[in-house]
């Protein structure tokens, strides 16, 4: 790597070849692939309508800025408020993207009505982005080192702890945003009902609900999106990875008398909502829907958790088995970040948090007997380190 900088632990190999749940490198070996860039290619490798999708779009028009009217943004996001709530559509890159103009919205928002300040609360264990509005949102330190001064504006209390949330409240605060799973720092789950008390929270004070949704939209937990689950709306959603099935696309949902406090000029991408991202993300919510992608990842999700669990019941390192659909964290008890390596050894793609958590993201195509093999390995990789 001696012209890139070092920002990335890669493991050793070079992927050049991918389909459906699999991916080749440069040598022709085969890897199952339970890692989908990180919960990106949910519809798998290459899916031919998004494959077909682009091709055709690449002939008609790359860019366009947003100066014109680009009529497949109007059709996306038509799709995107047609399976979440009712509101308007902003469309970026990325999640850290998505997140960095959702906590413009919510400022803007906060400081026209003047009423509240525009402080926004998190939660520790949280992750929201790498520019450095999203790094201050984020509850973790790690992800803040060197990067002082930090921007202020945020408080953090503990994920699930209602009481916590609570207490956190005042006049200075506008905003409570969180991921309904956090996933970066273990696949962590609050309490049943907790969203439905954030929700009743910010009603009760007059706060803005903000969701990040970058990792568990999109049919990873079994809906379209995780609050679905819990049967509230949010008042700003962000979503990214999954939105056009790995081409760059990120987006904003808000309702629309939030999202009326952007005005021309007050924020901008030059690469969002391009045409080839829009033809892609088109085809991939379309597929989403028509192939039951949010139906597949509930009931192989629960084969893949049952599955786990029997692992766990002959696994003395293996400490818990957690998530929805197939967004799974398997928490163990001593360090396991070998088994990334290991997996590449025997066909495996995997990941591994923090040296004690395993997170399963597989592609929502994988089939039952494709996750049976992934159990089989792992079972295997278990069994040699005596774990």
């Amino acid at each position: 790597m001696e012209y890139l900088m070092d920002t990335y632990n890669r493991l050793p190999v070079s992927l050049v070849k991918g389909k459906g749940c699999w991916v080749w490198d440069d040598t022709g070996k085969a890897y199952l692939d339970l890692v989908a860039g990180i919960a990106v290619v949910n519809l798998g490798h290459c899916h031919p309508e998004v494959v077909r999708a682009l091709k055709y779009q690449a002939g008609q028009l790359f860019h366009c800025s947003n100066l014109f009217c680009i009529p497949a943004q109007e059709t996306l996001a038509e799709l995107l408020v047609e399976n979440s709530f009712s509101g308007k559509v902003f469309f970026c890159n990325s999640g850290a993207e998505a997140n960095e103009g959702a906590i413009k919205l919510i400022r803007r928002a906060c400081n026209a009505n003047g009423k509240r300040g525009s402080t926004i609360i998190t939660f520790k264990g949280s992750f929201h982005g790498r520019t450095l509005a999203t790094v201050a949102a984020t509850g973790q330190d790690k992800f803040k080192l060197g990067y002082d001064p930090i921007p202020e504006g945020f408080k953090s209390v503990a994920y699930g702890d209602i009481d916590a949330l609570k207490e956190a409240i005042d006049q200075s605060v506008g905003a409570v945003m969180l991921e309904p799973i956090q996933g970066e720092s273990g696949i962590n789950a609050p309490p049943p009902g907790f969203l439905q008390q954030v929700r009743a929270l910010c009603d009760a004070h007059g706060l803005i609900m903000a969701l990040d949704e970058v990792q568990t939209g999109l049919c990873r937990t079994g809906r379209m999106f995780a609050y679905m689950h819990e049967g509230i709306t949010p008042d700003i959603m962000t979503m990214a990875k999954a939105l056009a099935n790995g081409f760059p696309a990120g987006a904003i949902i808000a309702r629309p008398e939030i999202a009326s406090v952007f005005e021309p000029g007050s924020h901008a991408s030059t690469f969002g909502g391009n045409p080839l991202a829009m033809a892609a993300g088109i085809a991939t919510i379309t597929t989403m829907r028509a192939k039951d992608m949010a139906g597949k990842s509930l009931s192989r999700g629960a084969h893949f958790s049952k599955r786990l669990n029997e692992l766990k019941a002959v696994h003395p390192g293996i400490r818990d088995i957690r998530g929805k659909g197939l967004m799974i964290g398997v928490e163990f008890e001593p360090a396991v970040g070998f088994l990334a390596k290991t997996g590449l050894e025997k066909g495996l793609l995997l990941n591994v948090i923090k040296d004690h958590v395993l997170r399963l993201v597989p592609p929502l195509t994988i089939s039952i007997k494709e996750i049976d093999m992934a159990v089989e390995i792992l079972d295997a990789m278990l069994k040699e380190k005596g774990l």
